[in-house]
């Protein structure tokens, strides 16, 4: 089943997506072109895995990390299917990251990996949006490279768990105004989905609702004001987001590197 949430007629609804329309939990039918498309999840964290394909590492000239390297992003960066992002008028690198995203279930801790795809609710995709001008070396990833409003596009619904779809055999690819720019297979993950609940959950208790965002392959190139970018993953769908110049900051900040 396909679950997701829009807003239309000023509501916010939940259903599914059947039969090329969006059906609301009260019945209601929805034409998807009509609706404003939001995150399938509303997570307390969103959780990435940064540096989890080795040809992503190699692509970057960096060393493969040997514990797992997650990172937060903010809430406030998701944004639906179809909406904008807002690229800072100085940025020179922005760049898409094709992901597959797990999507928890229920509350849990301390998750041994052979149970671990029990509490996945289910998967969607995710585009780690990022600034590469300020990815150095005194944090990585830093926040003021993938930490911005509208850098966390995902959707445009969560496939659930039932679904016959394996997240260790899942085809991404990235697509710039139709160009394929990016393409990866989550079965050279460094580190498996499982694996990274395990983790994920040794340190913090993960909540109905948080996001898990797998890891990007090799790939990444420039995208421009303009741009419309357009991820898929095969057995869920594709996201698409265009890009647009967001407004001045007010912080001064340096020349980057």
């Amino acid at each position: 089943m396909k679950l997701a949430r829009w807003a239309a007629s000023g509501r916010i609804l939940e259903g599914r997506y059947e039969s090329g329309r969006l059906i609301a939990t009260d019945g209601r039918h929805y034409l998807p072109e009509n609706v404003e498309f939001l995150p399938p999840s509303e997570p307390s964290k969103v959780i990435g895995i940064a540096l989890n394909f080795r040809d992503h590492a190699a692509e970057l000239k960096l060393a493969e990390p040997e514990l797992p390297a997650i990172f937060l992003k903010p809430q406030s960066s998701l944004l639906g299917h179809r909406g904008t992002v807002l690229v800072p008028p100085w940025a020179r690198f922005l760049h898409y990251e094709v992901e597959l995203v797990a999507i928890i279930g229920r509350r849990c801790r301390n998750v041994r990996a052979a149970d671990a795809l029990d509490v996945v609710a289910g998967y969607t995709i995710g585009n780690d949006v990022t600034i590469r001008d300020y990815v150095g070396n005194y944090f990585r990833p830093p926040l003021i490279g993938k930490g911005w409003d509208t850098f966390g596009p995902c959707g445009p619904w969560m496939i659930t768990a039932d679904e016959a779809f394996d997240p260790s055999q899942a085809e991404l690819r990235a697509y710039v105004n139709g160009e394929l720019r990016q393409q990866g297979n989550t079965r050279d993950l460094i580190h498996p989905l499982a694996g990274m609940i395990e983790y994920c959950s040794m340190m913090m208790t993960l909540e109905a609702g948080d996001q898990i965002w797998t890891g990007t392959p090799k790939g990444i190139s420039h995208v421009y004001i303009g741009d419309t970018m357009r991820l898929e993953i095969k057995g869920i769908g594709a996201l698409e987001n265009p890009v647009a110049q967001g407004p001045e900051t007010t912080y001064p900040l340096p020349n980057p590197s």
